[in-house]
């Protein structure tokens, strides 16, 4: 067993870092600064995805990645102190689950957990003004940062979307794509975003997720950007800071160069 503090490489810190999708779970080895230490591997998502199997995919990345000293899991769905309450696009059974206490004794090292919208965010925030980070996934993911701190659980994907009996999940998830087609889904983006801006005033806004890759970027306003689908594995590292037990989180800005790089399309 591992100790956090205690790095398997002299001062290094390893952080395992674990992104849980609809599609697809990654996993990364991060140094104490939220550099990869190793590269990424991908498995997919089990269906129906209930707590089990998912959980037994996740041991299979960790052993992997072996040495780790410490382990950053991001959720798609409500996750409070480590307690999933949610999770819509996998299976009802992780209501009320207590992922991190699961994890922490399953893979010998400490664990923590948070929303995984809100931890991609982490990995791609400049940490200034009013920031907003979605991720368009299987789901719908948000997350919400004014001058570096984090207001967790937004959970956009949930709201009525245009006035309609529709959510914005369901207008621009992956079902949505893939029965409306590219180009009606990019024009309800492309009027979301011009929504959330008046909503929230935002100095940046950020798209990550698996079909971020699907986006027409010079369709954009210039303050939205597109980052990598890595940075839901980079923002791990700011579940380990001093306040990370507060329920607004602030955290150093990872530097923009590694958020914002070309999409990675097996993401």
């Amino acid at each position: 067993m591992t100790t956090e503090g205690n790095g398997a490489e002299g001062d290094v810190i390893r952080t395992l870092a674990i992104d849980i999708g609809g599609t697809g779970i990654k996993a990364m080895v991060l140094d104490n600064y939220g550099h990869p230490l190793d590269d990424r591997i991908k498995e997919a998502t089990p269906h129906p995805a209930p707590p089990e199997p998912v959980i037994k995919i996740i041991k299979k990345l960790a052993e992997k990645h072996r040495p780790y000293d410490r382990v950053s899991v991001g959720f798609p769905g409500v996750v409070r102190n480590g307690i999933t309450l949610d999770a819509p696009n996998l299976d009802d059974a992780w209501e009320g689950f207590d992922l991190q206490s699961k994890l922490t004794e399953l893979l010998e090292a400490p664990t923590r957990v948070a929303n995984d919208a809100d931890v991609q965010g982490f990995g791609a925030i400049t940490g200034k003004g009013v920031e907003l980070v979605l991720t368009l996934g299987t789901g719908l993911g948000s997350a919400l940062f004014v001058e570096g701190i984090l207001f967790p659980n937004l959970e956009l994907a949930h709201h009525p979307f245009r006035g309609k009996k529709k959510t914005y999940e369901d207008l621009l998830g992956k079902a949505a794509l893939e029965k409306d087609g590219r180009k009606k889904w990019q024009k309800r983006l492309e009027f979301a975003l011009k929504t959330l801006q008046k909503t929230f005033n935002c100095d940046k806004i950020h798209i990550g997720g698996g079909n971020a890759s699907k986006v027409t970027r010079n369709a954009l306003p210039e303050n939205v950007r597109i980052v990598s689908n890595v940075a839901g594995l980079l923002g791990g590292i700011a579940l380990w800071n001093d306040l990370h037990d507060t329920d607004c989180r602030r955290v150093p800005p990872v530097p923009a160069d590694r958020a914002h790089r070309p999409i990675d399309e097996s993401a």
